[in-house]
């Protein structure tokens, strides 16, 4: 009986695993200040991967209705709000980024609400490759399950330039906040991927093209896995 069941085309016995969604494949793109992250996550996009912009999260988390407003305010004072009563994050930016005690308080406030945010929104995603783009991804643990970590490098120079021409910022407060973060060599000790971002777009996009390859094949394999024929 059972036999004749599985036999009928009509009335298949579906295979448990293929009513199981495919995880997404998960890379943790980080890289210092202006080393080009999110040129290399817009890139990933159009190759198919969604990505989440964790500092996009973060202006949301201290949004008047995000969940850490009031109490960065506590912390840090009245003086950070623009007239509209948002939080200037330049003013912010100005009292952390010469503050290292200051900067590790503002983390402390605000990482965990940014972590369960990209986290449900990794849980909810049903693309094959989700690419969560965080300055912060490899101090603040969050990309510690992740398929893979890329980096992305730059000369300081070229990080320098970058935000001057940007942000508008002095040479003083580039070099600042450039000078603020974990040396390069941290990040690219820990890389499964290394973009160098000093060249031209188009080399850029050649390195993260070859590596995309790699994820199509890691990707190909865990579906076959998840839905065996």
């Amino acid at each position: 009986m059972a036999d004749s069941l599985i036999s009928n085309s009509q009335s298949p016995i579906p295979n448990p695993y293929s009513l199981l969604p495919t995880p997404p494949y998960r890379i943790g793109l980080t890289g210092n200040i202006a080393t080009g992250k999110s040129v290399v996550g817009r890139m990933l996009v159009e190759l198919g991967a969604e990505r989440i912009d964790a500092d996009q999260v973060a202006h949301a988390v201290i949004a008047p209705e995000g969940v850490a407003y009031p109490a960065v305010i506590a912390a840090f004072g009245t003086g950070i709000l623009a007239p509209d009563g948002t939080i200037d994050r330049r003013k912010l930016g100005d009292i952390v980024f010469s503050d290292p005690e200051a900067l590790a308080r503002l983390e402390q406030l605000t990482h965990p609400p940014i972590i369960t945010i990209i986290e449900a929104r990794i849980a909810a995603s049903r693309a094959p490759v989700v690419v969560v783009e965080a300055i912060k991804l490899l101090e603040s643990g969050i990309a510690d399950h992740y398929d893979a970590i890329w980096v992305t490098t730059c000369p300081e120079a070229e990080q320098l330039a970058r935000l001057m021409r940007s942000r508008g910022l002095t040479r003083e407060d580039a070099l600042r906040r450039i000078h603020a973060q974990p040396p390069q060599a941290e990040k690219l000790a820990r890389a499964d991927v290394v973009i160098n971002t000093s060249g031209s777009l188009d080399e850029t996009r050649a390195q993260v093209i070859a590596a995309w390859k790699n994820i199509k094949m890691s990707t190909d394999i865990m579906s076959d896995a998840l839905n065996p024929a």
